[in-house]
């Protein structure tokens, strides 16, 4: 089997500093976003490129691989290249409050538009105030109050030539018309009232009623002068104002002539002051500012209040926005990312206006790109539906929750939505990309475009400069100090261990930073101005160690005998299995004894791990594959009857994955042929039901804890470890393992199938089968094949026997007359 074993060339994938033509990298240019990921690079610059309805990105990949910083660059120069959004603002419906009006502006313009309107109103207060107190408009009011006077003394005598038959007199007073009874040609006093008889009540309230009867002509003709008057007095007001509101107002239409939302917004300014010129009339008092009611009572009547009517909210202002925007929204609750509504509170009310409208994400990436983080959106509620909704309608409706809230609310409004023109990317893992593309069939007609972020890239000469300018513009980007090429080539070797494969570099570069930081931290210590590999190393075994504490744990479990485990020797039915434990970021390999034992039964094979629920479904899997196996192989001219017990000695915490069922079998095939197998050889590989050897995961950590323990047990030069030889590729082992191997003091063997493997641990052939159907006598497989056919022999019941038995039994009984013993057979 010497063929198999691997030469410490294959155990890893060096890389010399003689790969880089640069004393450090501060001689290197800087790289521009991220190595390796073409596909995902392709994939955003589609997607970013279309602008239709539908096309939003969701961006999958694992933390740490570039995609935030990589999606921020790569948007921000799709950004460049596109206009500057508008502005918008939310204005004051005069016709129905509750329901402000949202109006586009140029960008940059919103704060212009807010000024002149501030400015007009200012001074159409001053002037319509002096307006009023002119003369000129004294002397008109006059005009026509004389000749409403007129008018209405004429019909007051009138009324007076009726009221005299009656026994009236009609008077004029601030307060209307009024009429009196007279007495003796002179008006009443109170106490003639007092004094009056009853049938002179009587006959007073009849002419009275008489009297109201024949002037109702002439009342009416006094109420439509003094309608009359108010119209000419109204009439006269919008004669005198109109033309200065006008002067003031119509320069704001002619700056914004393109825009008919903002001229159609003046005119209703124009409309509304002179239909409320009354409120243009009133001053502000002076207010006593010690007297706290009197505050009170100023605050809920000042004139100023009304006036808050034509103020401007500038809801979204991009004055100082050059190109498209891209916001990234850390927090996408409801409220920040489709805008609020506030409230203040008013004698324990809660009320609101069109001022009080606020922005949300959605609104001030109108015209560019918002960029979201999955958990983020997903977890708060409301927030993605709401986003759907957004995206669906092309527009962002703003609710008010407060009253579901369960706040006290007299006062509400319902703005008008907000067409919007946002391209949407959400950053995730593929795991909810997944989910949503299932389940949610809006996720499916809004994000059509999936970018995919690798988790690894192609060990080559191209990868490699880039990984160096990486490091060279990590150190310029974060004051470090410059690596030489050793350094970096020590940081090449980790970023392919990570990768698990010997032709691939992680793209996790986010841990890469961190060490790159780390390894400059220890160059500073040692004072040395540039780090080198030495630091490097030191920067790894500072990580490992401070991860390792349950690993050195284990290893002293071991050291200390507490874990049983034979590296020495042979024995059957046992075996050496391997697998590997995590610990957060840290992970390390963990030996353990697996022992089977075979006996007569028609059980089949007994997972103890299942049977105390300590095993995974993977792994349960790997078990039953092992019946499939031996039935295969060894069931063809019998039955397969046997029972075997298969179980990780020492192992509380359960087990899962099916890296362990070639070593479940070797130990199986071992008990059954009652040849031993050499307990220095560990094994990892899962297998099929053809005998196939097929790939595992985590194989560096199972090699490098298996020598763990073989140090502490001690070296004899005949231990190993046999893995699969798909996983040969994926080897990047410790320095010391690698000279190990070459110094033969430690062995590995890369097998594909079940025989290889049982050779290498017994010593013996496993055996071919022969023209009669057997195998080589002396071999694994015919030792298996006897002692299972032996087993079948003595499971099979003894039918010929029974019945007569029974027979005996039953005559037995009938002549004794006597009940009937229970036979078991």
């Amino acid at each position: 089997m010497d063929k198999l074993r691997l030469k410490p060339e294959q155990l890893t994938n060096k890389c010399t500093s003689e790969s880089f033509d640069f004393k450090t990298t501060e001689e290197l240019s800087p790289i521009r976003g991220i190595i390796g990921q073409d596909r995902a690079k392709k994939a955003l610059e589609f997607g970013l490129g279309v602008t239709r309805k539908g096309y939003n990105i969701y961006v999958s990949g694992q933390w740490g691989t570039g995609r935030n910083s990589f999606v921020n660059m790569l948007t921000e120069e799709q950004a460049i290249k596109r206009p500057a959004p508008n502005d918008w603002l939310y204005v004051n419906n005069f016709k129905d409050p509750y329901h402000p009006i949202a109006i586009k502006v140029t960008n940059a313009q919103g704060q212009n538009i807010i000024k002149q309107v501030d400015r007009a109103i200012r001074f159409l207060r001053r002037g319509i105030i002096e307006i009023f107190s002119s003369r000129d408009y004294e002397n008109a009011k006059q005009k026509l109050v004389e000749a409403y006077n007129l008018q209405s003394n004429s019909i007051v005598d009138k009324l007076n030539e009726l009221g005299k038959k009656y026994g009236f007199l009609f008077s004029l007073t601030e307060k209307g018309i009024v009429s009196i009874p007279l007495k003796d040609g002179k008006p009443m006093v109170e106490e003639d009232y007092h004094s009056i008889s009853q049938k002179d009540y009587e006959a007073l309230m009849s002419n009275s009623q008489k009297l109201s009867l024949e002037t109702i002509d002439l009342f009416n003709k006094l109420r439509i002068e003094e309608e009359n008057l108010r119209n000419k007095l109204k009439s006269l007001d919008e004669q005198m104002v109109r033309h200065l509101v006008k002067f003031h107002l119509e320069s704001i239409k002619e700056n914004n002539k393109d825009n008919e939302e903002i001229k159609r917004y003046i005119d209703s300014i124009e409309d509304d002051i002179v239909e409320n010129l009354e409120s243009f009339k009133e001053e502000e008092d002076d207010v006593d500012e010690n007297n706290p009611l009197a505050l009170l009572t100023a605050s809920q009547h000042n004139p100023e209040t009304f006036f808050e009517r034509y103020r401007i909210n500038l809801f979204v202002d991009n004055s100082e926005v050059k190109r498209a925007p891209v916001v990234f929204e850390s927090n996408p609750t409801y409220y920040n990312l489709a805008g609020s509504i506030e409230y203040q509170n008013e004698m324990g009310v809660m009320k609101t206006d069109f001022t009080m409208i606020k922005p949300g994400a959605l609104h001030r990436a109108n015209g560019g790109y918002l960029i979201l983080l999955a958990k983020d959106i997903l977890s708060n509620p409301y927030s993605w539906k709401s986003l759907k909704r957004s995206l669906l309608d092309e527009s962002v409706t703003i609710d008010s929750r407060a009253a579901s809230a369960g706040a006290l609310v007299s006062q509400t409004i319902r703005p008008q939505a907000i067409p919007i023109d946002v391209k949407v990317i959400i950053i995730g893992d593929y795991y909810t990309y997944s989910v949503l593309n299932a389940y949610d069939e809006e996720f499916q007609k809004l994000f059509k475009v999936m970018v995919d972020f690798d988790e690894e890239m192609d060990r080559n000469s191209e990868n490699i400069e880039k990984f160096a300018r990486f490091v060279s513009t990590k150190c310029q980007m974060e004051g470090l100090s410059h690596f030489t090429p050793d350094a970096v080539a020590i940081l090449v070797e980790h970023a392919t261990r990570l990768s698990d494969d010997q032709n691939k570099l992680t793209s996790h570069l986010k841990t890469l930073g961190d060490i790159i930081i780390e390894s400059d931290a220890w160059a500073n210590y040692y004072k040395e101005g540039v780090v080198t590999h030495e630091h490097v190393l030191k920067a790894l075994e500072e990580r490992k160690l401070r991860a390792n504490k349950y690993e050195e744990s284990t290893m002293e479990l071991y050291k200390e005998g507490v874990y049983l485990i034979d590296v020495n020797g042979f024995k059957i039915g046992e075996i050496n299995g391997l697998a590997v434990v995590g610990s957060g970021q840290y992970s390390f390999g963990k030996p353990s004894k697996i022992t089977v034992s075979t006996y007569q039964g028609r059980q089949g094979i007994i997972n103890i791990e299942r049977e105390a629920r300590t095993s995974g479904k993977i792994h349960d899997k790997g078990v039953m594959i092992l019946t499939g196996y031996l039935g295969k192989m060894f069931a063809q001219d019998k039955p397969l009857a046997l029972t075997a017990s298969i179980v990780f000695e020492q192992l509380y915490s359960g087990v899962d994955g099916d890296s362990a069922s070639s070593t479940e079998l070797y130990a199986l095939l071992s008990d059954l042929s009652g040849v031993p197998i050499n307990q220095a050889i560990a094994v990892t590989g899962s297998v099929n039901q053809r005998g196939y050897i097929q790939p595992i995961g985590g194989v560096n950590e199972k090699i490098e804890g298996y020598y763990k323990v073989c140090k502490i047990k001690g070296l004899n030069n005949e231990q190993g470890v046999i893995i699969p030889v798909q996983n040969v590729k994926n080897l990047m082992l410790d320095d010391e393992i690698v000279d190990a191997v070459r110094n033969n003091t430690f062995h590995i063997w890369a097998i594909s199938h079940v025989d290889e493997g049982i050779e290498i641990l017994t010593g013996r052939k496993p055996g071919k089968r022969t023209k009669d159907g057997g195998f080589e006598k002396g071999t694994i497989y015919a030792l298996v094949d006897q002692r299972l056919q032996h087993l079948a022999k003595e499971s099979k019941p003894k039918t010929k026997e029974t019945p007569a038995v029974e027979k005996t039994a039953r005559a037995s009984n009938k002549k004794n007359d006597k009940p009937n013993d229970k036979i078991v057979e």
